[in-house]
């Protein structure tokens, strides 16, 4: 029996995100894994995203049965190990006597041979075994009395748990974790108002958004299979990423500072189709893509430093999206949670808070800038802004829910509940109360 294409790409992606620090989403998208089968590229990526999301309690479930330490193993034969236990314990439609030949198949690709013999004995061992069904990504997990026994059920670093159980309490952390271990239903956002009817022509089911009017959620089909996304028309987003570029607001010079990949120049580009518009990309390769990913003739696209920038005038609008550490992504990147360490987080406040700084000096005298990161840490969000306010005293926090409110009566946020969207003068989404990605959102006005 030969290894099945999709168990083998999922293999080398996994060794390639351990490996590589590479991101799962990217490799499945990328041009090596092109000529998979559509059935063979779906399966693929439940492998992918599964054993990313179910990490712990797969290595947890394979120490049950190993007489070797999980850390002592070498990362090929664990990767195997982890590949044919998420099969096993997770995915009824596959055979177990094919997920356990096949892994120990991969273990002998990777010239690891000697190991064949322990991974077939475990694995035989751990098909034999049943899970507790609060491990079930299908059942809802609730009764967890505290941070350790959600970190154990739901796979989540504890230190992490800890975090959102002290910021959030016991339940909003459970909400946030369970939503984690599903993949979500993807958002997208059309450039025209045909593409929708050409989309559903193609045999994607659409339903309307349920943060914003102008989104749509996919509830069947494939839309990166379709032309309409090739050619730009249709563009997969998170809600709340949506939203985000939908409060910048309207003007006539608009700065995004951290652009890359160009879903929020997009938006910005859609809402202000006379404005000249600058994105920013400090990567040379990302701004590349951003090139074709982002068709509209407004947009300039700069290799640039925000730090270095200059420009011969202020912008009205300013859009500071700055790198973080994503926690409030890991539905869609759930690899992020396993390399994440506490200490990352003070740098990654100290980059952040230098970014704001130099954008806030390119705003023009009553413009607006909007800071924003797809993290749930305080460091990262209210505590960047208050550290960067106090140097500058003609910048003012407005209050995001009266933005929320106006965008409301514009009939563009249908979610009824704003109450849960704002802390403080702040927004904030929570995956899992809400349904999107974590986001926060800052406001600022120079005076």
């Amino acid at each position: 029996m030969s290894i099945s294409p999709a168990r083998t790409a999922a293999f080398d992606v996994l060794l390639r995100i351990d490996q590589q620090d590479a991101y799962a989403t990217e490799l499945l998208h990328s041009s090596l894994y092109a000529k998979l089968s559509p059935a063979d590229h779906g399966l693929a990526t439940e492998l992918v995203m599964g054993v990313l999301r179910w990490r712990s309690v797969l290595d947890s479930e394979i120490g049950r049965f190993s007489d070797k330490s999980v850390s002592k193993l070498d990362i090929e034969v664990l990767t195997a190990l982890r590949l044919a236990a998420y099969q096993l314990l997770f995915l009824d439609r596959i055979p177990g006597r094919a997920a356990v030949h096949e892994s120990v198949e991969l273990v002998k690709r990777a010239r690891k041979g000697s190991a064949a013999p322990f991974a077939n004995a475990v694995l035989r061992k751990l098909a034999r075994s049943t899970l507790d069904l609060d491990y079930d990504p299908k059942i809802r997990a609730a009764g967890h009395r505290n941070a350790v026994e959600l970190s154990q059920k739901l796979a989540h670093p504890l230190w992490l748990v800890e975090r959102w159980v002290q910021h959030f309490g016991l339940e909003r952390a459970r909400q946030i974790c369970s939503y984690d271990q599903h993949a979500p239903a993807a958002a997208v956002r059309f450039s025209d108002a045909g593409t929708e009817s050409e989309l559903k022509r193609d045999g994607i089911e659409l339903v309307p958004g349920e943060l914003l009017a102008s989104a749509r959620r996919v509830r069947t089909g494939n839309v990166s299979l379709t032309r309409a996304f090739a050619e730009g028309r249709v563009a997969i987003q998170d809600e709340a990423s949506q939203l985000v570029a939908l409060l910048v607001g309207k003007g006539t010079r608009i700065l995004d500072c951290c652009a890359a990949p160009g879903g929020k120049t997009r938006v910005l580009a859609e809402q202000n189709p006379k404005a000249s518009i600058i994105a920013l990309e400090l990567h040379a390769h990302r701004a590349r893509l951003m090139r074709q990913l982002v068709p509209a003739t407004n947009v300039e696209v700069i290799n640039a430093d925000v730090l270095d920038f200059t420009a011969s005038a202020r912008f009205d609008c300013v859009l500071v999206d700055v790198p973080c550490s994503g926690t409030g992504t890991l539905a869609h990147n759930p690899e992020i949670k396993w390399r994440l360490k506490g200490q990352d987080l003070a740098d990654l406040q100290v980059r952040q808070l230098a970014i704001l700084r130099a954008a806030m000096h390119r705003v023009a005298a009553g413009g607006r800038l909007v800071y924003s990161t797809c993290s749930l840490e305080p460091e990262e969000n209210e505590e960047v802004v208050e550290r960067a306010l106090p140097g500058e005293p003609e910048f003012s926090v407005l209050d995001c829910r009266l933005e929320l409110q106006r965008l409301r009566v514009e009939g563009e946020v249908v979610w009824s509940d704003l109450d849960s969207l704002v802390s403080g003068r702040f927004l904030r989404t929570i995956p899992g109360v809400h349904p999107c990605d974590g986001f926060f959102v800052a406001i600022l006005r120079r005076n």
